[in-house]
């Protein structure tokens, strides 16, 4: 469902995004970035011990920087530029595939709502992702291009795998444990806002690590009764 939201979002954009003014898209763009970074702070703010957060973060850039996803994802976005893209459309096709790619991957609704759909049969917060993915696929869409629908692809995969590897986690992921990676994807969402409003460009994608390394560090933090 979340896979057909943004494609029908983004098809909706294409289609009629031309309607909309250049000012009213950039401005509604911001407002998406500023609405993006407080939801990543609220999110980032939950945290129990923000020494997990800062190891986390830590742990999960030198990580991400030797796997070097981003660099993965922009090499994935232009070899998908070569094949989908045609005409105007192509122009910005990588950077809206990696943008919206990351805005839709990352992040506690992402991952919780995948959890909670593998572990329980609930899934009433891809449900609310869903919606709120179709809608800003519209505007992103409408600005960026078609690499905004090829996004559904990564969001597919990403949380699919989530879902039907949540039961082998079962016994893992406790309330805390979830918190935890619930901050440092809250913190990596600021990122992503902070990247929108083109303040300063922050390599999220090489961070994404960052939000599974929490599991063993607050497992590892608890045991040893380790915080602030």
């Amino acid at each position: 469902m979340n896979t057909v939201a943004i494609v029908f979002g983004g098809i909706l954009g294409l289609l009629f995004g031309h309607t909309l003014p250049e000012k009213m898209k950039k401005t509604v763009i911001q407002g998406i970035g500023l609405s993006v970074l407080l939801i990543g702070g609220s999110m980032a703010l939950q945290t129990k011990n923000p020494l997990v957060v800062i190891s986390s973060i830590v742990l999960g850039a030198i990580l991400g920087e030797w796997i070097d996803i981003e660099l993965r994802l922009q090499n994935m976005g232009q070899w998908l530029e070569g094949k989908f893209a045609k005409g105007k459309h192509g122009s910005g096709f990588t950077k809206a595939f990696v943008t919206t790619s990351l805005i839709y991957c990352v992040g506690a609704m992402a991952i919780m709502g995948s959890l909670e759909s593998g572990l329980t049969g609930n899934n009433n917060i891809l449900y609310a992702k869903s919606m709120l993915d179709g809608i800003t696929a519209v505007v992103f869409a409408s600005s960026m291009g078609i690499g905004v629908l090829v996004s559904a692809v990564p969001v597919l995969i990403y949380q699919g795998a989530i879902t039907l590897g949540a039961g082998l986690l079962q016994g893992v992921l406790s309330p805390q444990v979830i918190a935890e990676m619930s901050a440092v994807g809250g913190l990596l969402i600021v990122g992503i806002g902070i990247n929108i409003l083109e303040i300063k460009e922050i390599k999220v994608g090489n961070l994404l690590p960052g939000i599974f390394i929490a599991i063993p560090i607050t497992l590892w933090f608890t045991k040893f009764h380790l915080g602030m």
